[in-house]
């Protein structure tokens, strides 16, 4: 069983900058590739940023440059450090574990960018 819990959204304006939190209550954390999606109104959720087990990372073309995700094995962490924010940002943002036996997901955090 793993259950995540994002954390750090909220009202931002453009050009600023906010850090999503993600605590994994889970047993195994460090073996499981982590990431953050994220969903518009009216849009398909998409992947933002991943992180392997080991370290490895990815990123959305569209976040390249502005977004960083890292983890932290020993507190069962994952973060999303996003700066120059746009307003085509604003989504809810989800928490994803992908394990050898299935997906987790946490409920997700708002993140709205408007002056």
């Amino acid at each position: 069983q793993v259950q995540l819990v994002e954390s750090g959204g909220g009202l931002v304006q453009p050009g600023g900058s906010l850090r999503l939190s993600c605590a994994a209550f889970a047993r195994l954390f460090s073996i499981y590739n982590m990431g953050w999606y994220r969903q518009a109104p009216g849009k398909q959720r998409e992947l933002v940023a991943a992180i392997t087990s080991g370290g490895n990372t990815n990123y959305a073309d569209s976040v390249k440059g502005r977004f960083t995700i890292s983890r932290d094995n020993t507190k069962n962490a994952v973060y999303l450090e996003m700066s120059s924010l746009k307003p085509e940002d604003t989504a809810v943002y989800y928490c994803n574990a992908g394990t050898s036996w299935g997906d987790y997901w946490g409920q997700g955090t708002q993140v709205t960018v408007s002056s």
